[in-house]
């Protein structure tokens, strides 16, 4: 199980670059795990029937006593059948569903490309051909896909309860994707949005549930939580703590089942493609609610808030769903909320606790996933070949159609219940249970409610067929003229043809279904003294329950033709719907982060400074002022640089302050920062005395980069006000900090841990550098939150400046041009189908050492300045690589050679401008972001699949011959990470603060009346 939960993990990986290859024939590949797994829980059928319980363990969290624990019960066993069998045969179906239509077309073309422009012609025609039969998106979408089958089907087999809320949650955001694949489409996201905040909010509440559960059980175990519950004399059972508890988990059941009050979202999730619905919205993630609701009820179902809450929110769903699927003319609505109906129904008969009902809710569990799934798949061949799911525009389909008539037909009368289908069977095993219980009100409720339900599963699954397949006649009373039929490939119609001959081969299998649920039916109490134990069967005689069954089919058939003919059930059952609260909730969030933010964001930078240094003082102050004592240790000076050092920075703040040009006012403060670099080199730091430069150097260059679409001088429009309140304020903030730092030096009681830094270093980190060492493995946790800080600046400073896209188009459009052009350095010029190379240019043109140079203005070139970045370039980047990987024992790391690569693209852009940045970095700032995250991400997570702790490195080392003695360290590749994201940040802002505001400036100038008619100062980049 866990080899299998592992291939469900590994197999997405690799799934968009298979699709790729092979187009939708890939989802071939992608069936093959459900298949196997599917394969190994069936062979574990005779183990599982003899009631034997299968366990795999491995110890992942030690230190939080969490293990992925595999174990496979009756009820595990069941629904993993359900989650793989129903997963593969979906797969399948999505070969077809995703198929390219322009497939047969673009063959067309390769064969008169073949006749007219010969072999070469025609192969790179096919070739071309052959890459349109997968759309956009899709070998995510079968990744996804797959991932998901994976959660559940780690979710439904999991021992752990702490990991099941992961799996639980897990498939939540893959049902995002997979609901939201139409991303294009507003009504997609907003969808997979709804869908998402719903399931997730129940998640957590769920997970609150668990951590109590746990933690007075004092196991994760699920199974020994249950035990521990229903043991005799159990200090748990009726404690108003595990009431609670038991009510957070029901919330995330009933989130994740679409039960009332959050059944909105499953209609909502119809958006996706249909696969999605037949899969995750009829027998999988829906049942994911189901199957804890059965999971919980040998312990739970008789405690004080259960029943109350399952059996009355069931029967209401129930009713509510059957009633709203009346009113749909949407095929995939009607089965949308047909399948809240049977949620509910579901929810109440697993939810009632009884011997007999868990044994008929199985059966009724097996039912639903087979023919619900199965005619979701036929509304997806239907709207694949007529493209339309609209019953008003459907007629004679049936006559067209009669294999896939015949099985909507079958898998219809399995859910109302006719015979000979498994529906039939779990139906009467329903009634039969709940008549069992007499006139006691929990059993009475539940029947009417059930018998209601069933009249209304009966009447709009005839409206289902009716809609789908019947000929139809207009106002007048006139046959409608059939909807042209164009057949599906037979492997189209497989998938649904096979599930719904399931659902009559499990009718006719009833006592071996008896034989295999009993384990599970049979930890739940039976009803009364008088019960006795119900058994599955096709016939068990005329009894009441199955005349309650034939009752409410023909109650159905008749309410069924009453709406047709009157049309009077009503579009809102309710005044208002819980859609309508959800809706409303979401507008008032809005309202109140539009009013806060008019508040607090007042456009004035000034006010949130000042608002930041106020609250820091009034902090601060008062907790230096309540201290009862202040303990000073400090001397005046350490070194001599300090004496000459410090007075320069005095000298240059005050200066800055007194400033009449903003560059000027930058350079100065900069000259604090390098004073700074003087400080640590002398103070034995080598390794932030280099970073520190650096990070003053890029600061300074992206300061220049704002400060050319702003006025040079501070004049009075620009001038400060309120001088005096300022000064004040600085003071204040001065005096404070000032303190802050003497009573700092005498705070400490104990002994350092920094003086144990550098054997750790290299005992656990194995590195001589402390500074990189305590980064990227000793704290590497906070140099991961300073990553996310990064990425998300970089994403900020470029929002603000992208107005449409952030795609890099210059680098894009050097990229596409012929093979040895950046080489040759010919001249490039910019035409409306993007750059291409000049073919001649005049003999007095100057020497491009440069791409960009020939696209710079004569004016702001310099041959030197082309020259020198052309022959250091090179050299910078080999002298950051050395720094990345000489960081771990010497002055370096990931930090400082990713702003030295920085530095080197700097040199570009300023010697060759935006289309010089282009060529030095052909690719997204968005891509290096990820791709530095993902690896130090990858860092932290690999680990705990092994057992040890987040960011746990591991040594290497080797003689190699010639090569010598070699070491390595896993914290290595974090560091690489951070070098990648800081490389990312760099070029991020030089392609938005630089390249783009270049460009925006040349618009500009290009316009009517120029640049300065807009109020845009002189810009000097190309």
């Amino acid at each position: 199980m866990l080899v299998l939960l592992v291939a469900f993990a590994v197999l997405p990986l690799a799934l968009p670059w298979l699709m790729g290859r092979l187009g939708p024939r890939g989802f071939f590949v992608a069936a093959i795990v459900p298949i196997v797994a599917f394969v190994h829980t069936a062979a574990q059928t005779p183990r599982v029937v003899a009631g034997e319980v299968l366990t795999e363990s491995y110890e992942w969290i030690p230190s939080l006593g969490l293990s992925l624990s595999m174990r496979m019960d009756t009820l595990g066993w069941l629904m993993a059948l359900i989650v793989t069998g129903v997963g593969a045969l979906v797969m399948i179906y999505c070969r077809w569903y995703f198929a390219d239509t322009t497939k047969d077309a673009g063959a067309k073309s390769s064969k008169g490309a073949k006749s007219s422009q010969g072999t070469a012609g025609a192969t790179a025609t096919a070739g071309s051909a052959r890459k349109k039969r997968v759309k956009p998106g899709v070998g995510m979408f079968a990744a996804s896909l797959l991932a998901f089958a994976g959660a559940m089907y780690g979710l439904v087999l999991t021992d752990d309860l702490i990991v099941l809320v992961m799996f639980w949650e897990i498939t939540s955001i893959l049902s995002y994707l997979l609901i939201g694949y139409y991303h294009a489409r507003g009504a997609s996201r907003r969808a997979a949005l709804q869908a998402l905040l719903v399931t997730t909010l129940g998640g957590l509440a769920m997970f609150v549930g668990a951590v109590i559960l746990v933690v007075q059980a004092g196991t994760t175990s699920l199974s020994e939580i249950l035990a521990a519950y229903t043991a005799a004399g159990s200090a748990l059972a009726g404690s108003a703590l595990i009431n609670t508890a038991i009510v957070l988990l029901l919330v995330g059941a009933l989130s994740k089942s679409a039960i009332f009050p959050f059944h909105f979202w499953l209609p909502g999730a119809m958006a996706a493609p249909t696969p999605v619905s037949a899969y995750l919205h009829a027998a999988a993630m829906v049942k994911a609610g189901i199957y804890l609701i059965a999971r919980l009820a040998p312990a739970f179902a008789h405690s004080e808030p259960w029943r109350p809450i399952v059996i009355g929110l069931g029967l209401f769903t129930m009713l509510l769903g059957g009633l709203q699927a009346l009113r749909e003319s949407d095929l995939k609505r009607i089965l949308a909320f047909g399948t809240v109906s049977q949620l509910g129904m579901l929810t109440v008969v697993l939810g009632y606790g009884e011997r007999n009902s868990a044994l008929a809710g199985l059966a009724l569990l097996v039912g639903h996933a087979l023919f619900k799934s199965a005619l979701f798949l036929v509304v997806g061949v239907i709207d694949r070949q007529l493209s339309t799911r609209d019953i008003g525009e459907l007629s004679g389909v049936g006559r067209q159609a009669p294999t896939l008539a015949i099985a909507s037909m079958v898998a219809v009368g399995s859910m109302v219940g006719l015979a000979p289908t498994v529906g039939f069977v779990a139906k009467e095993a329903v009634l039969a249970s709940l008549i069992e219980g007499g006139s006691r009100p929990d059993a009475v409720i539940p029947l009417i409610g059930i018998v209601l339900g069933s009249v209304l599963t009966t009447a709009y699954g005839l409206r289902f067929i009716w809609g789908a397949f019947w000929t139809k006649r207009d106002a007048s009373g006139e046959k409608m003229p059939q909807t042209p039929w164009p057949d599906p490939p037979m492997g189209f119609i497989a998938s649904p043809v096979m599930l719904s001959a399931l659902t009559l081969i499990a009718g006719f299998a009833a006592p071996l279904l008896d034989v295999a649920f009993s384990g599970y039916a049979d930890t739940l109490p039976s009803a009364g003294d008088e019960g006795h134990p119900y058994h599955l069967a096709l016939w068990h005689g005329w009894e009441p329950a199955l005349f309650l069954s034939l009752a409410s089919i023909a109650l159905g058939a008749g309410l069924f033709w009453f709406a047709q003919r009157t049309r009077s059930i009503p579009r809102r059952i309710l005044p208002f719907t819980a859609a309508d609260v959800y809706n409303a909730c979401l507008r008032g969030i809005a309202r109140v982060a539009v009013w806060t933010t008019t508040l607090t964001q007042r456009g004035s930078l000034p006010v949130y400074v000042g608002t930041i240094f106020v609250v820091f003082v009034a902090a601060e102050g008062t907790a230096l002022l309540a201290s009862p004592e202040w303990r000073l240790s400090f001397d005046v000076w350490q070194t001599p640089m300090q004496l000459v050092v410090a007075p320069i920075m005095i000298i240059a703040g005050i200066v800055a302050v007194r400033a009449q040009k903003r560059y000027t006012g930058v350079v100065l403060v900069s000259a604090t920062g390098l004073g700074m670099v003087a400080l640590f080199a002398t103070s034995g730091a080598p390794d932030l005395a280099l970073t520190q430069i650096l990070v003053e150097t890029v600061t300074l260059v992206t300061f220049a980069l704002v400060l050319r679409r702003t006025p040079a001088r501070m004049g009075e429009h620009n001038a400060s006000v309120w001088p005096v309140a300022r000064t004040v304020l600085a003071v204040a903030v001065g005096a404070t900090m000032s303190m802050i730092a003497l009573v700092a030096t005498g705070a400490r009681v104990a002994e350092p841990i920094s003086t144990a830094f550098a054997d750790l270093a290299y005992d656990l980190g194995h590195g001589k550098n402390v500074v990189n060492v305590a980064l990227v493995d000793l704290r590497g946790w906070d140099t991961m939150g300073e990553l996310s800080v990064l990425i998300l600046a970089a994403t900020g400073v470029a929002s603000l400046v992208f107005v449409t896209h952030r795609s890099d188009l210059i680098s894009s459009a050097i990229s596409a041009l012929p093979t040895g052009t950046t080489r040759a350095r010919r001249p490039l010029i910019e035409t409306s189908e993007g750059l291409r190379t000049r073919t001649s240019t005049s003999s007095n043109s100057r020497q491009a050492w440069l791409v960009g140079g020939q696209r710079m203005r004569p004016e702001n070139r310099s041959i030197m300045l082309e020259v020198i970045v052309r022959v250091l370039f090179h050299t910078i980047i080999v002298v950051s690589i050395y720094l990345l990987f000489a960081g771990h024992n010497l002055p370096g790391g990931g930090f400082a050679g990713g702003l030295m690569a920085g530095m080197a693209l700097v040199m570009r852009y300023i010697a060759g401008g935006r289309y010089e940045l282009g060529a030095a970095a052909p690719t997204d700032a968005g891509r290096l972001l990820g791709a530095g995250m993902t690896l130090a991400i990858a860092c932290a997570v690999v680990p705990l699949l092994f057992g040890a702790a987040p960011l746990t490195s591991y040594f290497w080392e080797a003689d190699i011959p010639v090569i010598g003695h070699v070491e390595f360290v896993t914290s290595t590749l974090f560091d690489i990470g951070v070098y990648l994201v800081v490389i990312g940040l760099v070029l991020d802002v030089l392609r938005s603060l630089g390249g783009e505001v270049d460009r925006q400036a040349q618009a500009l100038r290009e316009a009517p009346g120029g640049g300065q008619a807009h109020g845009m100062p002189g810009v000097s980049a190309s």
